[in-house]
């Protein structure tokens, strides 16, 4: 997860729960003990790191059985798992993350959907969502001091009627048993800290609905919140989603136009800084999720890109496609970068790959004593910058399936996230919205949205894969088998 909303050094650490655990209760996590179990069993510091964890993976929208009245269903290591809302509350009051994600009613079945099907995915995501914020846990071992920030999934798919009524019922008094279970809050809301948006299964569903083109009404103005107006790889790799930019602002737009703009608005599964942008102008988001740039790594996409865009993108090396605009990074499967012995970005990153940094301490293995050479120790408070990593050699490390090029990868397109919600937050910051809608759009005519450098990525990391991938002996030996047989077939023929 990126923040948008502030500058803190804090990292968001995103837990997708069933995904990660094993299908056998109790699940791993739960067995970790002390004040941040789940900080302790991920490894992340409680006072640099933010937690969130969730049932589902957002990314993940393969088709699963339907949710029931008392249960969600989602996949685990070891198939699909049905998860009561008791469950559910009883492993975040183990595992105590900074952020948890409220039950959802979200349906990965065969869409469209019926309006009698989103109507009964409200009341079962709000009746989950009064669960988890009611006090006390589900169990009675548990830590009952301990309150997690609550983040709510907007509900109602693409139909602009559900999304404002499931808004609505947040706002809503409650009233006799339903009020006695969140006691003593008035409403559903008041137990929030955020709005959450998944865009794979609303991208899914406009996807089976090609007909349907939701526009903006009156009603649904582009808002910004105070703080902005100042699954298998290889599956995820092979079939990217289309992104039906153009219908997804007003369907988040009528989940948000009624509820608080102080409130934290979160989006998942975003497919390029282009829609960052977007999201940010039309509808005010904070949060975004880093999967996109992740993604990159994993098929060789070094990324390289700023904003406000540069005046001159030629200087940038990066290639220009027929629609003039350049790419926003480079695909270094390409044979193009076998001798490019340049960094992985034409500016300056501070990353680890970009700008390694040697170890403030050196080991001594008795020859190389100072005692015998006499060299000197370098100063603990010195930061010493050594030689960036190459193209030629991530194109090298590409193409033997070496896991280390992914690595580093990752960790040079995470740092130019960074930088580029830095420079978001800057241009915000001057509080002049006609700079700010000049600099969208020319970041828009400089950089190619149609992320032609991943389809081309992708193909080549599917040779790749398979040529030095797993199976890779028993595809050779299969080929192998086949020319022998079409040689003795030969012979006989003549």
């Amino acid at each position: 997860m990126i923040p948008l909303v502030s500058s803190l050094l804090l990292n968001f650490n995103h837990f997708g729960f069933i995904t990660k655990s094993l299908a056998v209760p109790p699940p791993v996590p739960t067995l970790v003990h002390g004040r941040t179990p789940l900080h302790t069993f991920l490894g992340f510091s409680p006072g640099q790191h933010i937690v969130s964890m969730s049932l589902r993976d957002p990314e993940n929208g393969r088709e699963m059985p339907a949710n029931g009245n008392n249960h969600v269903s989602a996949y685990s290591l070891q198939g699909v798992r049905k998860v009561t809302p008791r469950e559910w509350k009883s492993y975040v009051y183990s595992c105590k993350p900074d952020i948890v994600f409220a039950l959802s009613d979200t349906p990965y079945t065969e869409p469209p959907y019926s309006q009698k099907r989103l109507t009964k995915s409200n009341d079962r995501s709000a009746s989950w969502l009064a669960n988890i914020i009611a006090s006390g846990p589900a169990a009675a071992d548990v830590d009952i001091s301990y309150k997690p920030s609550i983040f709510v999934h907007m509900a109602g798919s693409t139909s602009i009627p559900a999304r404002k009524a499931f808004a609505e019922g947040l706002l809503e008094k409650l009233f006799g048993p339903e009020a006695e279970t969140i006691k003593p809050l008035q409403t559903l809301d008041q137990g929030v800290s955020g709005y959450s948006f998944d865009l794979v299964p609303l991208r899914l569903s406009l996807g089976a609905q090609p007909q349907y083109s939701p526009a903006p009404t009156s009603t649904l103005k582009a808002t910004v919140s105070p703080s902005l107006s100042i699954s298998d790889s290889r599956n995820e790799l092979d079939q990217p989603l289309p992104f039906h930019m153009d219908q997804l602002p007003p369907l988040l737009q009528a989940s948000l136009e009624t509820l608080p703009t102080t409130k934290l608005r979160l989006v998942n599964t975003i497919n390029s800084p282009h829609e960052i942008l977007r999201l940010i102008s039309t509808v005010g988001i904070d949060i975004f999720d880093a999967r996109w740039a992740q993604r990159a790594g994993d098929i060789g996409v070094s990324l390289d890109f700023t904003f406000p865009a540069p005046s001159s993108p030629s200087t940038n090396r990066l290639k220009s496609r027929s629609n003039g605009k350049i790419d926003i990074g480079h695909n270094l499967y390409d044979d193009s970068y076998t001798h490019d012995y340049s960094s992985f970005s034409s500016g300056h990153c501070e990353c680890h790959a970009c700008s390694p940094v040697a170890p403030s301490t050196r080991i001594y293995h008795g020859a190389d004593d100072p005692s015998y050479t006499y060299e000197q120790e370098p100063s603990p408070l010195q930061k010493r910058i050594k030689a960036s990593f190459t193209r030629a050699y991530i194109h090298h490390l590409l193409h033997t399936h070496e896991m280390s090029s992914h690595s580093l990868l990752v960790m040079h397109n995470l740092s130019i996230l960074e930088s580029f919600f830095s420079s978001i937050r800057l241009v915000l910051s001057k509080g002049d919205k006609g700079e700010w809608e000049r600099e969208v759009k020319r970041f828009m005519d400089v950089y190619d949205e149609r992320l032609e450098v991943f389809d081309e990525a992708r193909d080549m990391w599917r040779e790749v894969d398979l040529a030095r991938g797993k199976g890779r002996l028993a595809r050779e030996k299969a080929k192998f088998q086949e020319e022998s047989r079409e040689v003795v077939e030969g012979a006989v023929a003549l």
